[in-house]
């Protein structure tokens, strides 16, 4: 059973790495996969249905990104919206305001660190973009990685993965919900 988890997490890490992931700087990305191996599925909180971001800009520097996310979580579906200064700043408001009845140890963590590379700069704004995110639960903290053609959605990935992580990490128990998309399902 060892050698064949061993294989199918290293074929897994292998596909992902040639997608553009790198698990040496997301450690909690990492351990959610290996989770996802060794029980057969990924962990789910919540599941998603759909996440939209608009921006708008009213003048010079006063640009403002509005998100909204339909999730499921603890047997209901949830609707939330949230703003913020850019569309991950939003995403993350509106996640955490879904999220909140459900999973008040959310309150403890804060996205800390945002990161973005360009993966094939020859195509320029069509390329591929992988997104690294810190999260803090205020003791410690871990990163956590999304890759995707759009920025948004990888920074979703990434996004989801952290929140993920960090309620594992509280040992807050999973309340079903549907299936969601995060890097590592």
């Amino acid at each position: 059973e060892q050698p064949e988890l061993l294989g199918r997490v290293v074929a897994r890490v292998k596909e992902l790495e040639l997608a553009g992931y790198t698990f040496d700087a997301a450690d909690a990305s990492f351990e959610l996969l290996l989770h996802a191996e060794v029980a057969g599925e990924p962990l789910h909180y919540f599941g998603v249905e759909s996440w939209r971001v608009i921006t708008d800009s009213v003048g010079k520097g006063q640009a403002m990104s509005e998100a909204t996310v339909k999730l499921t979580a603890g047997g209901g579906r949830v609707l939330a919206t949230g703003e913020g200064n850019g569309p991950v700043n939003a995403l993350d408001h509106a996640l955490r305001q879904a999220l909140s009845d459900v999973y008040p140890e959310l309150d403890k963590l804060e996205l800390i660190d945002f990161r973005v590379r360009i993966l094939d700069a020859a195509h320029g704004t069509d390329a591929v973009t992988r997104v690294l995110i810190e999260t803090s639960d205020g003791s410690t903290s871990w990163e956590t990685v999304g890759v995707a053609p759009n920025i948004v959605e990888a920074s979703w990935i990434a996004l989801v993965d952290g929140i993920t992580y960090g309620l594992r990490r509280q040992s807050v128990p999973v309340r079903r919900a549907a299936s969601t998309g995060t890097a590592t399902s």
